[in-house]
């Protein structure tokens, strides 16, 4: 295990923004500013928030957590090159969020407010878009606004990678300023000195999506190095996924944590948002038990990072230690603590949960549910594997995205390239679908909710007829058979009374099917992290990209919507 116990354990606290918010799917990567009441008639709003925030401060501060992270650095800043309604805006959300960060602080918690490089309204983009000095200059003014009017904050949590989703509706949105590792590390130079003279902590995320020549900064050992050349400061933290891509499961432990002495923490997800986002048991105690060994000689990893609440766009909206919480994130949240500021293992935090006397019981309904998550959600022959595209690994989970099943052609044809014993992947989901019944006897005895079981139980049946689609011989009958689970599968779960998965069906043939299609996916995709020389320096970040400008620039609408309107848009990572 990691030695010594971690200093600093964060948790994210944007969950009470959330509460009745008006919207069928939700972006849940950060506070919707967009949608929070500024007028009148919010007081109401502005109580509710500060008082689920108290109730939220004490639980966490009660688990052993002594920081939080709100968002985000933009929104509570004055500044004077914004338009007049945005700094209207951005003054009263200022007043309102003096007083969380001070409930915070009276509850023992220092409070850390998140940043991307660059978020900006459109007067300053008109004033900073041709000058990356000039987008320096005005994030450095905007971050000694912040501490001249927050002066209890502890710090900074910048992100570089991502951007915001298509879906956002604000005047101030963030952009990928910062896009080769010269520019990061000309920014970290420059910034740095000014946490150090305000007596602030930078925690700076590696995290990236594949845009860019940084994109590929989460796992490529030279782009950190790049990125880190020449700074020394006490002021930095670097916070890094425990994986090379977000939180899957299956993914070796992310070896940037053995290339530095600089001070570092791990993010870990309680609330999975690729495994049913805390609406079903998806324990990850083992798997937080293996990070905390296989770090075990990483230099200088002090602190963890918990998302409770934070990830993906959902139709699930259960809030972490709030309302109607997720028993499976709070059990998350518990055995990340236990795990790594205690040194406790998995089984204890189960024991220390549901109690001794319950153990042997918890642990075999855990052991199960994480069964079907490993064999029946995943396709375990898939997951292994270790495939890149152009700066991204690819992610172990492609048939269940956020809160969709994909039940589609181009999927098969990708599985069924990848996965060669078609007759094990059948089994294993099978086999791990027989778990449910004694699943749904455990709860049960252990009074946990069945209904969480039997929708669990459900969602998975619609996977199972997915893997079924994928690797057996396909019928007409195949379709209407899973058209008409599908038909089910919606009139047992109605919207109106729980979200539920968004089952994609299409059995059109793709031209995944051709075989220049299936060429193409044998250039494109390689199996090592390094760069092959011509067809990826050469072909797959260069002339692929020049074609996809050309071609979406002809016809914007040639990338299916799903592609084009999901999160930050293929179009941004393809550059």
């Amino acid at each position: 295990m990691i030695q010594p116990p971690i200093q600093l354990a964060i948790i994210d606290a944007i969950g009470p923004f959330f509460r009745d918010l008006d919207r069928e799917r939700i972006n849940w990567s950060k506070i919707p500013f967009a949608d929070l009441p500024c007028d009148e008639g919010s007081a109401g709003f502005w109580r509710q928030v500060r008082a689920d925030m108290q109730v939220f401060a004490s639980k966490v501060v009660q688990q052993g957590f002594d920081a939080v992270t709100l968002d985000d650095l933009a929104h509570l800043v004055v500044h004077p090159g914004y338009e007049p309604e945005v700094r209207s805006r951005t003054g009263f959300f200022a007043k309102q969020f003096h007083a969380l960060v001070d409930i915070l602080r009276t509850a023992g918690l220092m409070v850390f407010v998140t940043s991307d490089f660059l978020v900006a309204s459109p007067a300053i983009i008109r004033k900073v878009k041709r000058s990356r000095a000039a987008a320096r200059g005005f994030y450095q003014e905007t971050l000694e606004l912040f501490f001249e009017e927050f002066p209890d904050v502890e710090g900074m949590v910048l992100r570089i990678g991502e951007s915001d989703g298509v879906d956002v509706r604000d005047p101030l949105r963030s952009h990928i300023a910062a896009r080769s590792a010269t520019c990061v590390n000309k920014l970290l130079s420059q910034i740095l000195p000014l946490f150090e003279k305000w007596d602030k902590k930078l925690i700076f995320r590696t995290w990236t999506v594949g845009a860019f020549p940084v994109g590929d900064l989460i796992w490529h050992r030279g782009r950190l190095k790049q990125v880190l050349l020449g700074i020394e400061s006490p002021a930095l933290i670097i916070s890094m996924k425990p994986g090379e891509s977000d939180f899957f499961r299956y993914l070796p432990v992310n070896q940037q944590f053995f290339r530095t002495d600089v001070p570092k923490i791990i993010e870990l997800q309680a609330r999975r948002e690729y495994e049913g986002a805390g609406e079903y048991p998806s324990f990850c105690g083992w798997e937080f038990e293996r990070f905390a060994h296989e770090l075990e000689g990483a230099r200088n990893v002090i602190g963890i990072s918990v998302w409770c609440q934070t990830g993906g766009w959902h139709r699930f909206r259960r809030l972490s230690f709030l309302g109607d919480p997720s028993v499976w994130v709070e059990l998350n949240v518990l055995a990340a603590i236990e795990i790594f500021r205690r040194g406790q293992t998995a089984a204890e935090s189960i024991a220390k949960f549901f109690g001794a006397d319950r153990v042997a019981e918890a642990e075999e309904f855990l052991r199960l549910a994480e069964d079907v998550i490993l064999r029946l959600l995943y396709i375990e022959e898939f997951a292994t594997q270790k495939l890149f595209f152009r700066r991204v690994r690819i992610p172990p989970l492609i048939h269940v995205f956020w809160d969709g099943i994909l039940i589609v052609e181009p999927v098969r044809e990708i599985l069924r390239r990848f996965v060669s014993d078609h007759a094990l992947a059948l089994r294993q989901g099978e086999e791990a679908f027989a778990n449910f019944p004694r699943m749904r006897e455990l709860a049960t005895e252990l009074e946990l909710s069945a209904d969480d079981v039997d929708f669990m139980r459900d969602s998975m049946e619609m996977v199972l007829l997915a893997r079924r689609f994928f690797f057996s011989p396909f019928t007409t009958e195949t379709a209407a058979t899973i058209e008409e689970a599908k038909t089910d599968y919606k009139a047992a779960w109605p919207r109106d009374q729980r979200p539920r998965y968004r089952v994609k069906t299409s059995f059109k043939p793709s031209a995944l099917r051709w075989p220049a299609s299936r060429l193409f996916l044998r250039i494109v995709l390689r199996r090592r992290r390094g760069y092959r020389t011509v067809l990826d320096r050469l072909f797959t970040l260069t002339i692929l990209s020049w074609s996809y400008r050309l071609i979406t620039r002809q016809n914007p609408k040639a990338l299916p919507k799903t592609l084009r309107k999901s999160a930050m848009g293929v179009d941004a990572v393809i550059r």
